[in-house]
């Protein structure tokens, strides 16, 4: 096999980890570590780049580095959603493409757990118990027999489909071709989002957010839900009209949001935030957007990431390329 253009990445890497980027490129082309480089050999490293491996180019990349970069075949980043990377500093010509449903089990066990949390009030009685109050008769919910739907029917949504109908529930899907090879009762196309939302009794949001699921879930939206549904982002906050969740919320106690996803977080805006006092509300389960977070995810999804780059090295074409209405920022 001949040796490509290197796999330059540009973070740090534990020896084990490096384990995973060899292994992973099976010899395709030899991987450049840019922070062990001096200044000079960055600049020829990056020129001379085949596929570049990054966090957050804005970040990973001193000022001028990106330029270089004109002839690379990829720019290949770790995080699933790219909405929050200023993509207009790299050459307009280079591909993008995120991790694509990189930690997809792990975000679809958060899911289901957060959906579980909410119908079985395990949050509530806690708090309840801590109060002298042993709730033993109050009814909950059983999951199995509904309908689970998911909006955005990629990696993250097809694993938390397995894991909703494992336990009983019917999946109904949204993705943007309306067809799909996976097991499903109903899919559909965004302009049939609609239908999705009042046939839901959970609802998971794993979308990426773009310019046409900004906002997408708004006060119309909401009411078209059954009023004792589930919704849970695993998202973007963004993609939920804040003000218009919460007063739903609010005016429909039986209705419960499971927010992992929030509209001002510290990796994507340098704080947390939120503008409604979500956390006052019995109606709410709460995480801080650490659904991506499970044992050895992150292994996986290092290897799912370097496989993508050899794609591109091998010259394939490769997965979960950004197309321009992601191209946010």
């Amino acid at each position: 096999m001949s040796i490509g253009p290197p796999l330059v990445v540009a973070f740090a890497l534990s020896e084990k980890r490096r384990a995973i980027v060899a292994d992973a490129l099976a010899g395709a082309a030899p991987a450049v570590y840019l922070t062990e480089l001096a200044d000079a050999d960055r600049a020829t490293a990056l020129r001379q780049a085949g596929v570049l491996l990054a966090y957050n180019t804005a970040k990973d990349l001193r000022p001028g580095e990106a330029e270089l970069l004109r002839d690379v075949r990829l720019i290949q980043f770790m995080s699933a959603g790219v909405d929050y990377i200023p993509l207009s500093a790299l050459p307009p010509q280079a591909p993008v493409a995120g991790n694509g449903g990189a930690y997809a089990e792990a975000m679809a066990e958060h899911g289901l757990a957060m959906a579980l949390a909410a119908a079985k009030h395990l949050i509530v009685e806690q708090t309840n118990l801590a109060r002298g109050e042993f709730n033993q008769f109050r009814r909950t919910r059983m999951l199995a027999g509904g309908v689970c739907g998911i909006f955005g029917f990629g990696g993250i949504g097809v694993a938390t489909a397995r894991l909703m109908r494992a336990i009983g529930l019917a999946v109904h899907a949204v993705n943007r071709r309306g067809t799909t090879d996976e097991s499903v009762d109903w899919i559909g196309t965004p302009d049939r989002l609609n239908e999705l939302l009042a046939a839901s009794d959970v609802l998971v949001i794993s979308a990426p957010l773009t310019r046409a699921t900004r906002g997408a879930i708004a006060t119309a939206e909401l009411a078209r839900m059954k009023p004792d549904a589930i919704l849970v982002n695993l998202a973007r906050g963004e993609i939920i009209d804040e003000k218009a969740l919460y007063d739903h919320l609010v005016a429909h106690p039986q209705f419960n949001a499971c927010i992992d996803a929030w509209w001002i977080e510290p990796v994507r805006h340098g704080t947390f935030r939120m503008e409604q006092p979500f956390l006052d509300l019995p109606n709410v389960v709460a995480s801080p957007h650490n659904s991506a977070q499970g044992r050895g995810a992150h292994d996986i999804g290092l290897r799912r990431a370097v496989e993508n780059c050899r794609r591109a090295l091998t010259g394939q074409t490769p997965r979960h390329l950004v197309g321009p209405d992601e191209r946010l920022m």
